[in-house]
């Protein structure tokens, strides 16, 4: 593989070209500032104007959300997994039909397995732009969102329908339901019993795992993330490691199986028979399987990175297959 043909597969940070009408909330106040990227997939993305970087699928799907201080993510839930990790902030996590059930706040490093079938939200509570990756179960990534009722009212509102095809109209632009689409129906009362509303007691020591937890486990091997073996035990089609500077060795090594690396800190060099790189914080990389490679940091100082690797279970809800 020359130079070319990996930058291909690699997604620079400072490339990521945002959408800010993805959702359904777009335009609703609070919400209306956030922007969208869709990073190897097309995600969950309902706007016809989502830029995918990477189409091509490895089973899973990588995203991001970035938003300014005092915005927030309208409630929703996923059929398959959502993992998040802070690159870059102070986040607001909380749950359940309005919000309430439970809340913690994540800091830069930290990783959130959100439980599937629950009504989740976030919000920027730093003092700066702040970013969050996402790891999306399924090459369909479950095949779009469920919102919460309200979340469809408001946007309603303020110009926005969302069609049962899943896709949204700006009646602000003069934009319709086509003929025969109907509006997404809202989840009646009876549905709505369906979603859990798990307690912070119940989410945050199954889901959530610690930046400097995992810089501590990874001392001399990789921290199992997520994974039947992980920290947060799961099996949402994907293993979820992290590494840090003295997890791996620096001699080449091969996995066949669809690989992602996502620096968290530092710069991590990864060469190959056809050339070398140097990846950055933000940045993502697609290894296709087979392909022997080497990684390492390029510096001295802190070093982390996330290495997300296809796995043979399918994608479906959190903790069945356990």
């Amino acid at each position: 593989m020359t130079p070319q043909e990996m930058e291909t597969r690699i997604v620079r940070y400072g490339d990521l070209r945002p959408c800010k009408t993805a959702f359904i909330d777009a335009h609703t106040p609070g919400s209306d500032r956030k922007e969208n990227f869709t990073i190897i997939g097309g995600g969950v993305s309902e706007s016809p104007d989502q830029h995918v970087h990477i189409v091509d699928t490895p089973g899973f799907n990588i995203g991001a959300a970035g938003q300014p201080p005092g915005c927030r993510n309208s409630l929703h839930s996923h059929r398959t997994a959502e993992v998040f990790f802070v690159l870059k902030g102070r986040w607001r996590f909380f749950w359940g039909r309005y919000g309430t059930a439970g809340e913690f706040i994540a800091e830069e490093g930290d990783i959130f397995n959100i439980p599937t079938g629950i009504f989740r939200a976030f919000e920027n509570v730093g003092t700066d732009y702040g970013m969050i990756m996402a790891i999306l179960g399924g090459d369909d990534a479950g095949g779009g969102v469920v919102w919460a009722p309200q979340v469809i009212t408001d946007a309603k509102d303020y110009g926005l329908v969302l069609g049962k095809n899943g896709k949204l109209y700006d009646t602000k632009k003069g934009q319709s339901l086509p003929e025969g689409v109907p509006p997404m129906p809202l989840l009646t009362e009876e549905e709505l019993k369906a979603f859990p509303e798990p307690t912070t007691a119940d989410v945050i020591p199954n889901h959530v795992a610690r930046y400097w937890d995992l810089m501590a486990l990874s001392d001399r091997q990789p921290a199992k993330v997520i994974g039947a073996e992980g920290k947060l035990r799961d099996r949402p089609g994907f293993d979820v490691e992290f590494l840090s500077r003295n997890s791996i060795p620096a001699t080449p090594y091969t996995l066949h199986k669809h690989e992602v690396l996502m620096p968290m800190r530092g710069h991590w060099r990864l060469s190959w028979s056809g050339g070398t790189t140097v990846l950055n914080p933000g940045d993502t990389a697609a290894i296709p399987p087979g392909l022997e490679h080497s990684l390492a940091p390029s510096m001295t100082g802190e070093a982390s990175l996330y290495r997300v690797v296809a796995t043979d279970d399918p994608a479906g809800l959190t903790g069945r297959l356990l």
